[in-house]
């Protein structure tokens, strides 16, 4: 390609992120639209997206859906009791039936069922598209994570996560930040980075985790300032390896491994004046803050906004990574502690969004990897409700997810359980169906959104999935 001014007027010329076209060995052109030149760039949608963006915000550990979303006035008639017909069909043998400890009530105008868990969430109940039909595959938190984050439950054959395919359809509105990161505070999860791995996916697609843990900058993103070199010479510095690279690469094939370091290096870069901002809270108004709480996790969910008012594309919001919501025992004190913490930022990220505009083009998705039993937990041979340690075992039968903004309806319950809360028994839905309904929000047919990898073309829904329209406003 034939230039009349340098590479760096060139930057300077086209505007911000342009410097990622260093990814590509075969500039013959500057289109924005060209994914070939900017893995980054704005994709292309199948059809109009009702959604531009998502914040999953992941209920780390399975919180119980008969404690919180999922109403079963059953358990209260049959505390204490045997399952009526000779019991449930669970993995592990489990106790008496439990009546939940939280009070439940009717909320806004659609009457939807919320317990006191979730007190400030239960008032937006009208934003809110309550799916108390979802299921998995497995009761075990290591493949039902991989199924939940990255449409394949195999642990041991890393796949693409939801973020790195949303991403990958997408592309970023902001070069200057990750499109796709994780708020993860206080280390990984079980599974660890796996569940934001962008696999055989290009490395641009990668999730950036970020380890809310820490309030200040410097730690929250180590090394983000080079405190010894401006930015000016850091960009000569940068310009030089980019073009090692490039002459690494070939003229003749791509090295995704190599093309990855480059895109991280490019962004490290930009990310020095804009991450600065994004991540500081500080800046928000007063009321802001205190609107979302002085907590980590108010925290967090408020950097999930300023991340996505800046145009990065898939924010996972973690809760529950280091205690998670596996309640096996105390469910009233483990369970009460973590809505505690997760009710107030959760409902301000919703009032937030709303009162800024960007609900209604922002998917907020909130839930675990599945749900909990109706019974009670069985440390003993024989224990009923009365005597046990009062906690609930996994269950991937039936539980609850629920959606809002982003195209879905709100005041909307959809599908059921039977009468204890155990297994989805009306308008079933798998994790395939919910990854194909979310793809379709975002603009794409989740059988049409692929990568050819080693002889096949991968989706994030496998061969399965189907989209549920009836959740769509």
């Amino acid at each position: 390609m034939t230039q009349s001014f340098s590479r760096r007027e060139l930057l300077q010329r086209t505007g911000m992120g342009m410097g990622a076209l260093g990814l590509s060995p075969f500039l013959s052109s500057l289109n924005a639209g060209d994914r070939s030149l900017n893995p980054l760039a704005p994709g292309k949608t199948h059809f109009a997206p009702k959604a531009k963006r998502v914040i999953h915000i992941f209920a780390n550990g399975g919180p119980s859906q008969v404690d919180s979303f999922d109403y079963k006035p059953a358990l209260e008639k049959y505390h204490g009791q045997e399952v009526p017909g000779g019991g449930l069909r669970t993995e592990r043998k489990t106790g008496t039936l439990m009546k939940s400890p939280f009070n439940f009530s009717q909320h806004g105008k659609s009457g939807l069922w919320a317990s006191d868990l979730f007190p400030k969430v239960a008032e937006l109940a009208d934003d809110l598209c309550v799916i108390n039909s979802m299921y998995a595959n497995v009761p075990n938190h290591e493949p039902s994570l991989m199924l939940m984050n990255t449409g394949a439950e195999r642990v041991n054959l890393v796949r693409p996560s939801m973020g790195s395919w949303v991403t990958y359809g997408l592309g970023t509105e902001n070069e200057n930040l990750p499109g796709f990161v994780s708020l993860c505070p206080g280390g990984v999860p079980i599974v660890e980075t796996q569940n934001w791995r962008s696999a055989f996916l290009p490395g641009a697609y990668q999730g950036a985790h970020i380890d809310t843990k820490n309030s200040l900058i410097s730690k929250l993103i180590p090394d983000i300032r080079n405190q010894r070199m401006p930015m000016d010479i850091q960009r000569k510095q940068l310009d030089l390896v980019q073009e090692m690279n490039r002459q690494d690469i070939g003229q003749s094939q791509v090295d995704q491994d190599v093309e990855a370091r480059m895109h991280s290096l490019e962004l490290a870069y930009k990310m020095q004046i804009e991450a600065t901002d994004a991540f500081n809270v500080d800046r928000e108004p007063k009321h802001i803050r205190e609107l979302y709480g002085d907590t980590l996790h108010g925290r967090q969910m408020l950097i999930a906004r300023r991340l996505v008012e800046r145009g990065t594309r898939f924010v996972q919001v973690w809760h529950g990574a280091g205690q998670p919501w596996d309640s096996h025992a105390e469910i009233e004190k483990f369970h009460g502690k973590l809505g505690a913490e997760a009710d107030q930022p959760i409902a301000a990220l919703l009032v937030d969004l709303k009162q800024r505009g960007l609900l209604e083009d922002t998917l907020v998705i909130w839930g675990g990897e599945f749900g909990r039993t109706p019974t009670v937990e069985l440390p003993t041979p024989g224990a009923n409700a009365a005597n046990t340690k009062l906690g609930r075992d996994h269950n991937h039968h039936g539980f609850t997810m629920w959606m809002a903004g982003g195209g879905t309806k709100g005041g909307f319950q959809y599908g059921k359980t039977d009468e204890f809360g155990f297994k989805a028994v009306e308008n079933p839905m798998h994790v395939h169906d919910l990854h194909a309904t979310i793809l379709h929000l975002l603009g794409f047919d989740h059988e049409k959104l692929t990568y050819r990898y080693a002889g096949r073309d991968f989706r994030l829904t496998d061969v399965h999935g189907e989209v549920f329209h009836d959740l769509l406003a």
